[in-house]
């Protein structure tokens, strides 16, 4: 299943969940029927039965009858800056806010990506990126998000991701594509 197709799953086992937008953690507890809502980026966000939208990570797909994603495959001698930039940019794409069906580099919130060679086939990688708001309750899962899906890259050792808000996130700073799909033209 991807992307916006809603269906029913009733979970496996119970699953740790973060609260939609408040960023609150929560159980969501075994037996439990759910709707998912948004299958993006390897996460996924449902509505439970007593109406509260969470977002369960991609790790805890089982629990609801899904596969996890795969992290990226990179054979050793292809271990260069260009096939990391290129890894990490693919991997900021499967980033996505669980409210919007638009991934983070499409929303503008990447303001900066930097990779460094540390040693041969060993890199780090600096982001600066920001929120849609300034209290957004989902900017450490962001955060997290993003900081997870860059180190799973083989060869990547160390990632540093700072939100920054100067400049503060607007609109403007979407995409054409972003703004087309979410009906802002």
């Amino acid at each position: 299943m991807v992307g916006l197709e809603r269906r029913q799953a009733v979970l496996s086992r119970d699953v740790k969940a973060i609260q939609i937008p408040s960023g609150e953690p929560m159980t969501v507890l075994k037996g439990i029927e759910v709707t998912i809502t948004q299958t993006l980026g390897g996460n996924y966000t449902v509505i439970t039965d007593q109406g509260f939208m969470v977002r369960i990570s991609g790790r805890d797909a089982d629990s609801l009858g899904e596969t996890p994603a795969k992290a990226p495959e990179i054979k050793s001698e292809d271990l260069n800056l260009a096939n990391i930039e290129k890894l990490v940019w693919e991997q900021l794409q499967s980033c996505f806010d669980p409210e919007i069906p638009v991934s983070i580099v499409e929303l503008g919130l990447i303001y900066k990506m930097e990779v460094k060679e540390l040693k041969e086939k060993e890199f780090k990688v600096d982001i600066e990126m920001t929120l849609t708001a300034p209290g957004c309750g989902m900017g450490q899962v962001l955060h997290n998000d993003v900081e997870e899906k860059v180190k799973s890259i083989p060869g990547v050792k160390e990632v540093n991701v700072q939100i920054v808000l100067d400049p503060p996130w607007d609109r403007s700073m979407m995409t054409e594509a972003a703004k087309l799909q979410l009906g802002m033209f």
